[in-house]
């Protein structure tokens, strides 16, 4: 899907290929007109309830535990910008820009909904930081995305109020400086307001939603990936028979198989050892790859349709209705994004222990076919890729600790009124974390299956298995002798986390 240069923002239609073009800084957003009136409509409800002195949660009374406090009508903007000063307890290493820049995007979309009762200069104060690039810095841990991602939140919102840390053009500073740089102004927030910028889901969503975009074009280039390796292996592409497949009848498996048989096709590898190999059959980790991909894509279905609905909930609380009612649920408590993020990390897992497996074949001088030791040029006098293998190892190590879920987990909060929590945020940054290695571990075997390729010749494999070959050899050269296999890997990860190898052969699953 082509993601457009421009978006009007709505509440409602946003996508997750929208959020990553913003994430990047490739799409300018505006407010659509109907949007905005109905924003004025709802804020014209909560108005009403200060109007009328009737107790509304967080509007006229304290938050989570202090609830029951009614608070004056002459206090409710120190309510709201106290509320926001008290939540911004965050630690630990600032957000990438590209997250912060999603999860602004996604509180700009709430408050679009009409849902949160917000007057609409709040969503264009944030479409207006996310054109000039104005970026508060968040730190990433401190919310357990129970009433939402409070403290990350918070810190975003501290610099709408001209409070906060924030970066505009290379420098760091206080929101105050940084908004007066881009020419903004901070907002003075009413009734409502400060509760509704930071209750809700919005930054694990974030996090989540990019790493799964990420996810998709890693599971789309694994193919590719493992085609190449099946190929210098001299395996067969025989398991991935149609007819194989719709005896059993998964779709993600069908899909994965079908993509193999497209990368592997008119391979003058695979015609060279048609007749008189005496294999019968390849080991799992190249035959069941339509067995472990599949599923993967299955999941990442799953996730991916959680995480796109999450992208325009409703998540506020209470929530404003255009009948002029205000209902008090719990929308903000993160469990469905939190549990999709789990499922993903389970999936970089799989994904990254079969492809570790691929690349101990290739480099293993018992399994890999009378290709060299280690796929060194002078096995003994050179080591080649024998710690290439160890890296991937470690990593798939690490991401079956990855795969534990978050999600599970619970640690009462608030006076134990957040009684059951999901730890959203830290199952969002676990995957992001997975992601990542993954990431490594593909571009391993992806250094690998190139050299391998290379032992091979003049023997040249399917057209598009060489495409990749061509893109790898564009950004790494042959090896000649040992080299510190790390600058090569760092180049093929990048390039992995770009889409570079996607093969661009099937239409790619919607979200």
């Amino acid at each position: 899907m082509k993601t457009p240069a421009t978006w009007a923002l709505d509440g409602r239609t946003l996508s997750l290929e929208v959020l990553e073009a913003v994430a990047h800084g490739r799409c300018v957003l505006t407010l659509c007109a109907e949007t905005e009136a109905r924003m004025h409509r709802t804020r014209a409800v909560v108005d009403r309830a200060v109007a009328l002195g009737e107790p509304v949660y967080g509007v006229n009374t304290g938050f989570g535990k202090l609830s029951e406090v009614a608070i004056p009508r002459v206090d409710l903007a120190t309510l709201q910008r106290n509320l926001v000063r008290s939540h911004a307890a965050g630690v630990g290493a600032p957000l990438p820009e590209r997250e912060v820049r999603a999860m602004m995007l996604l509180r700009a979309n709430v408050l679009a909904s009409g849902f949160a009762g917000a007057r609409p200069q709040l969503v264009h104060l944030l479409l207006a930081m996310l054109s000039a690039g104005v970026i508060p810095v968040i730190p990433e841990q401190g919310s357990v995305g129970a009433s939402g991602d409070l403290a990350p939140l918070a810190h975003l919102a501290l610099v709408l109020i001209g409070e906060g840390r924030a970066r505009y053009a290379g420098a760091e500073g206080d929101g105050a400086t940084m908004l007066a740089r881009a020419g903004l102004t901070p907002v003075v927030l009413e009734a409502k307001e400060g509760l509704a910028l930071i209750n809700g889901t919005q930054a694990h969503t974030a996090v989540a939603a990019l790493a799964a975009a990420e996810l998709l074009r890693l599971w789309r280039q694994a193919h590719v990936i493992g085609a190449m390796t099946l190929d210098a292996l001299l395996g067969t592409p025989d398991a991935f028979d149609a007819r194989i497949q719709d005896a059993r009848g998964q779709q993600g498996q069908k899909t994965s198989a079908a993509l193999l048989r497209s990368l592997l096709a008119d391979s003058a590898l695979r015609e060279s050892h048609r007749v008189g190999d005496p294999r019968v059959q390849d080991a799992y980790a190249l035959r069941c790859m339509p067995q472990v991909h599949g599923p993967a894509l299955d999941a990442w279905q799953f996730a991916a349709d959680v995480i796109g609905r999450e992208l325009n909930a409703a998540t506020d609380n209470p929530l404003v209705l255009d009948s002029g009612e205000l209902l008090s649920g719990g929308n903000f408590h993160g469990q469905a994004v939190a549990m999709a993020a789990d499922v993903l990390a389970i999936v970089c897992a799989n994904l990254a222990v079969i492809s570790e497996r691929r690349t101990d074949r290739l480099v293993h001088p018992d399994f890999n076919h009378g290709l060299p030791a280690f796929l060194a040029g002078q096995p003994g006098l050179e080591s080649g890729l024998m710690m290439a293998q160890v890296t991937a190892a470690a990593l798939a190590s690490d991401l079956k600790r990855l795969a534990m879920p978050a999600s599970v987990d619970s640690i009462p909060t608030d006076g134990n009124k957040e009684d059951v929590v999901p730890m959203a945020m830290g199952a969002a940054l676990k995957l992001r974390q997975s992601v990542h290695a993954l990431r490594h571990v593909l571009a391993v075997e992806l250094l690998c299956a190139a050299d391998a390729l290379d032992f091979r010749r003049p023997l040249q494999s399917s057209p598009a298995v060489e495409r990749a070959h061509a893109i790898v050899r564009s950004l790494v050269p042959p090896r000649s002798g040992d080299r510190p296999p790390s600058p090569d890997l760092h180049v093929l990860a990048t390039a992995l986390a770009d889409g570079a190898f996607d093969p661009d052969l099937t239409p790619e699953p919607g979200v």
